[in-house]
């Protein structure tokens, strides 16, 4: 759908991102405030919540202290390790203290967990959505997952060193404006690759993280293109089988991204994100795909030469629809709450929740930045006003492209098979990466266990 029309509807009222997709750092820990005393609650419940994003514990500690502080309420985080979520999901909800609030990443997540997920159709956290079709619904219609962010993602380029290049001698375009297609960017990243020194740069992107567990910028998020043009084609929204008609686009940008970054290909199986994030944070390059989660990534490396006015979006031209196409934008964030939780926690949740998305304090918590305390959600409730939106300079990016008429590139990674078949096709890419594969073959192997793997969870 159009970029302006997704706002109106989905986004009237929003507030930017934490990440995604899968993102960030590698801290795991609790934050508890169990033993504090209830100052007059209503509830007699706590609140048990398993977070999923290592980059935002620190700021889940101070609300969870914040809530007890205010209502009493006992309020439990622990955050699971960085793609460790699923796992230690599973450890938490065999347990006696099992998790209140846990979060699915879509439809598959919820095949997983639907046992567990309590319907929330009747709750304020859904009647408050600006987009109710935005939330995980069962067969029976009623909404199990609550959507709390929507994020987006694309190339995110340093303005400074851009601004640079355009003002050499045979710069092959003059503005930001001249980079609207596959080719044109092509053309450039590979023109700023020979003029690299006088840039000052190692390479033009930073380096393709295809360590295991740190690949999912390319296993998920690029890998989410070529399934959004073949499900566009066909006119549905997901596949038992794919073609995988699109590969070749893949491949074009991978390779642009590897022959063209910091370090060479033999490398990139020990490269992690934070490596990677922290070379576009040194100005050791000037472009990383990620998303407007990253600014924290960004601002918090140590010697960060990167001014926030400098920092800009880009979408990931694919060589399909350029001319129309904006960045990545949706969510694979949903709230659940246990269903088998008893009474007095399940009530006790649903307050927490309703503090978070309607309360002045709670909201803040929501829409402030990484930087200011907050999560830097894009929250998609109606409760929130136009003033309360994040203003970390990837957020601003963000809604500048919503609003810019283009169309958003909705994210498709949520009916991917399983984790199983995504790191699959991460170990593939890293073999081509290390020349032990042909391309041929990754396409053959991620068409066969894609229906492979889309079969197997249907049974």
């Amino acid at each position: 759908m159009k970029m302006k029309k997704f706002l109106a509807v989905c986004l009237s009222a929003l507030t930017v991102t934490g990440m995604l997709a899968g993102c960030g750092g590698a801290k795991d820990g609790d934050t508890s405030s169990a033993g504090a005393e209830k100052k007059g609650s209503s509830a007699e419940g706590s609140v048990y919540y398993l977070n999923f994003k290592p980059e935002i514990a620190d700021q889940w500690e101070e609300i969870a202290a914040k809530y007890t502080k205010e209502t009493g309420v006992p309020v439990k985080v622990k955050t699971a390790a960085s793609n460790q979520y699923e796992q230690t999901l599973k450890s938490e909800m065999a347990k006696s203290d099992a998790p209140t609030l846990f979060q699915i990443n879509g439809p598959i997540g919820y095949e997983s967990w639907k046992d567990y997920c309590l319907d929330l159709t009747d709750t304020d956290l859904y009647k408050n959505l600006t987009d109710q079709s935005l939330a995980v619904k069962g067969e029976d219609g009623k909404a199990y997952g609550i959507p709390y962010t929507v994020e987006t993602y694309g190339i995110i380029y340093n303005n400074a060193i851009m601004e640079k290049y355009f003002a050499l001698d045979g710069a092959v375009v003059k503005s930001m404006d001249e980079i609207n297609s596959y080719d044109k960017l092509k053309e450039v990243v590979e023109d700023m690759t020979a003029k690299k020194k006088d840039l000052g740069i190692d390479g033009v992107f930073a380096s393709t993280s295809l360590k295991p567990d740190e690949d999912w910028r390319w296993q998920t998020h690029l890998a989410n293109l070529p399934i959004y043009y073949e499900y566009k084609d066909n006119k549905v929204s997901d596949m038992d089988k794919i073609e995988f008609k699109y590969a070749e686009n893949y491949k074009n940008i991978l390779d642009l991204y590897m022959d063209n970054s910091v370090s060479e290909k033999g490398l990139l199986g020990s490269v992690d994100v934070a490596t990677s994030m922290a070379e576009f944070a040194l100005g050791q390059c000037a472009m990383v795909q990620n998303g407007n989660w990253a600014w924290s990534q960004i601002s918090e490396v140590d010697g960060n030469t990167v001014k926030a006015e400098d920092i800009k979006f880009m979408p990931i031209y694919f060589g399909v629809d350029d001319e129309n196409e904006g960045l990545c934008t949706g969510t694979e964030n949903f709230w659940c709450i246990n269903s088998q939780a008893s009474k007095e926690d399940i009530q006790a949740t649903k307050d927490f929740l309703t503090w978070l998305t309607t309360d002045s304090e709670g909201k803040a918590y929501m829409y402030k930045s990484t930087d200011d305390g907050g999560l830097g959600n894009a929250a998609p409730f109606t409760t929130f006003g136009e003033d309360e939106r994040s203003s970390d300079p990837l957020a601003v990016e963000m809604y500048k492209w919503m609003e810019s008429g283009k169309t958003s590139v909705s994210w498709n990674f949520t009916t991917f098979p399983s984790q199983t078949f995504k790191d699959d096709y991460g170990a593939s890419l890293l073999e081509y990466a290390n020349g032990n594969k042909k391309w041929d073959a990754v396409v053959s192997d991620t068409v066969a266990e894609w229906a492979f793997e889309k079969e197997a969870t249907a049974e």
